[in-house]
């Protein structure tokens, strides 16, 4: 299986993004990575990372063989670099040499490469996806899904989170028919419980877009179980939530900066004198498992549901853990035959209408 990732994608590249790829291969031993970028630097900085991680933990397999590890790893050069102040469009159609269309052309036209991840610039990795790859048969909009962490441990679907700002009724009726199936096919939810985010829980409330796109999701074979408040995202009581890109950002937005928030706080009060640090001694288990929760980086990125073939969009703040996670996703999305399945759903859906 090979997963091909964009190395100067991200604010922490290419060495963030180097040590995400080593720590996926450490861990999937059929994998091969194809990093996208400047080839001298890309071997600079993967040759120094081999090198320390001779000295410290960064492996968790003490006797790991690098040479085995390095021969999994292909490198494509790649000179120029779209960053996030770039207009997308032009930029993609433009920057030819860059890694991340380099990278969006080969996932295209090779039939070996599963899957793309990337933590560069959100408007340029989806339109490339958007106009290089194109769409699944029958969807309009493709769009991005990350999971959050509930209340009760389980994890609830966002889409659309920033893809499309501005969409009708029947792209958010998609976004849900998509997240049904990633849901039931990812995690295992049998019957996955879908909300349409709004301003209110009752049936009448809302824009009027969310009020069209309601009466879409009563009448459909999916189980929607009505609108729902962005304070209750996280509750647990939610698999998917529907929004339109503008929506969905806000509320992960939102969601990211309370948890960053919190942390902060509780830090602050326990190093506050000796009772709070003591305190916090005490409590070492339970703030540890608050903050892996909390923890987005853990989750990996959003995947672009639509596109004939798998991206992840990390986070453009992604470290080593987070670009794991990320390639995770695609093996995971890889072996469950995600997109075939969303295919599957969305005739199903159609041929209902």
């Amino acid at each position: 299986m090979k997963v091909l990732v964009d190395a100067f994608g991200g604010d922490n590249a290419p060495l963030e993004i180097i040590k995400g790829s080593l720590l996926a291969l450490e861990e999937h031993k059929d994998l091969i990575i194809e990093l996208f970028g400047d080839e001298d630097i890309i071997k600079k900085v993967l040759a120094e990372v081999i090198e320390e991680s001779k000295s410290n933990k960064f492996f968790s397999n003490k006797k790991i063989d690098r040479d085995e590890l390095c021969s999994r790893i292909l490198i494509s050069d790649a000179k120029e670099v779209i960053s996030c102040d770039e207009a997308p469009v032009v930029a993609v159609k433009t920057k030819k040499d860059s890694s991340l269309v380099k990278a969006v052309d080969k996932l295209k036209n090779d039939e070996e490469s599963v899957g793309l991840v990337s933590a560069g610039s959100t408007g340029a990795v989806l339109t490339a996806g958007f106009l290089k790859l194109g769409r699944i048969r029958g969807i309009k909009r493709p769009a991005l899904a990350p999971a959050l962490p509930t209340i009760n441990g389980k994890q609830v679907l966002v889409i659309d989170c920033g893809a499309n700002m501005d969409c009708d009724e029947y792209n958010l009726l998609q976004f849900a028919q998509m997240g049904n199936a990633y849901m039931k096919i990812v995690l295992g939810v049998e019957n996955p419980r879908i909300a349409l985010l709004s301003v209110g829980v009752e049936d009448a409330k809302g824009n009027e877009l969310t009020k069209k796109v309601f009466a879409l999701l009563k009448e459909s074979n999916l189980n929607f179980v009505g609108n729902m408040e962005a304070r209750d995202a996280l509750s647990g009581d939610y698999d998917v939530i529907v929004c339109d890109g503008f929506a969905g950002n806000v509320l992960i937005k939102s969601v990211e900066g309370t948890a960053q928030l919190l942390m902060s706080v509780m830090k602050k009060g326990f190093l506050k004198n000796l009772k709070t640090k003591v305190g916090a001694v005490l409590l070492k288990g339970a703030i540890k498992d608050m903050k892996s929760m909390l923890d987005y980086h853990s989750f990996g990125g959003s995947p672009f549901l639509g596109a004939k073939k798998l991206i992840i969009k990390s986070h453009g703040s992604s470290k080593a853990k987070s670009i794991h996670a990320s390639i995770n996703q695609v093996v995971t999305f890889t072996e469950n035959k995600l997109i075939e399945n969303i295919e599957k759903a969305i005739a199903v859906e159609d041929d209902n209408d």
